[in-house]
């Protein structure tokens, strides 16, 4: 096995002090421009790497952010990440991403990683399952920043970024209400997550102040991919009294439902009336175009990125605020359109 460079062989190898050698490699103004190449030239050709984690040790900060998602496979998310690195980047930061794969066991070991790496900062979406951030407590107690965004909990020792998924649930709903719908399913996630009970709370909110009954049999919980539409399609082809419209908590689930209840006759939306959630894509890629609610991802990861840079620098104190919602808009397309 080849041995590790050091800054003792370059300045060996050059005859130079390792100091000198050390300012060359940081490309120190008291190191005249010919030395520097000499010295950088060397190091490449021996194959010197700088020993990131003994300088972080040194400084007691690394320039890196840590972020734990539920799951990356999903429109919303992936420009949410993209958000986030071009921020940390343009910040002089890294970021470092793990999956907890919708599971609060895996999201602990996660928290626990990012932790022993040593991260200046954590960015979280919870998973469906998580019941408490007692795995986060080790941040908070270091004065690690935390932020949660989208999925999140809202305490007084961190900060949440969120849109008001109350008001958008319930604006879908008296949407469909405003159509003739009377009968309306709502499809969700887990119901201990914040944006699928407060989505959820403004259904039934709606509902109520429209004189319409809420009904157990028109409520459906699960994973909200492409599966659990085709399934809810078709357990929704199987009612003896069917829906009359769907408020479906995401788009791919939605686009998904409707093409399996397309596939057994019924008119969309004329039969039932559809409306989505976030804006992806795929919401404008499916006949008809499905009405959602347009979910500033961008922003949202934009936003939470900057908030805990600007909090790392010393620019603004993290708890100034505990909740910041971003602003979200009804989009009314031909799927939920009885009448037209």
């Amino acid at each position: 096995m080849h041995k590790e460079i050091t800054i003792y062989d370059l300045a060996r190898e050059l005859n130079l002090s390792p100091a000198t050698v050390s300012r060359g490699l940081k490309n120190h103004q008291a190191i005249n421009k010919n030395t520097k190449k000499r010295i950088v030239d060397k190091a490449e050709e021996l194959g010197y790497r700088f020993n990131t984690f003994a300088s972080n040790l040194r400084k007691k900060k690394t320039n890196t952010i840590g972020v734990i998602i539920p799951r990356m496979n999903s429109h919303f998310m992936s420009t949410v990440l993209a958000a986030m690195e071009k921020v940390a980047s343009d910040a002089g930061y890294n970021i470092i991403i793990s999956q907890s794969m919708e599971s609060m066991a895996k999201e602990e070991v996660n928290a626990k990683t990012m932790f022993d790496n040593r991260v200046d900062g954590l960015l979280v979406s919870l998973a469906y399952d998580t019941v408490t951030i007692d795995h986060f407590q080790r941040f908070i107690k270091r004065n690690i920043p935390v932020i949660f965004f989208d999925r999140v909990h809202e305490s007084d020792e961190s900060v949440a970024v969120v849109i008001d998924n109350y008001k958008n649930g319930y604006d879908i709903t008296r949407h469909l209400v405003d159509q003739g719908c009377k009968k309306i399913m709502h499809i969700t996630g887990n119901l201990k997550r914040n944006v699928y009970q407060e989505r959820f709370r403004g259904y039934q909110q709606a509902l109520q102040d429209y004189n319409i009954p809420y009904n157990v049999d028109r409520l459906i919980t699960g994973e909200l991919n492409e599966l659990a539409g085709s399934e809810a399609g078709e357990k929704i082809l199987g009612m003896d009294e069917k829906p009359d419209a769907i408020f479906v908590s995401n788009d791919v689930c939605a686009a998904s439902c409707m093409r399996t209840l397309k596939q057994g006759g019924i008119r969309i939306p004329e039969d039932i009336a559809i409306a989505g959630f976030n804006n992806d894509p795929i919401s404008r890629m499916v006949e008809p175009n499905i009405t959602t609610v347009n979910y500033p991802s961008y922003q949202m990861g934009e936003i939470a990125a900057t908030h805990l840079i600007n909090h790392l620098k010393g620019g603004v104190a993290l708890h100034t605020t505990n909740k910041i919602i971003l602003k979200s808009e009804l989009l009314i397309r031909e799927s939920s359109l009885k009448r037209k």
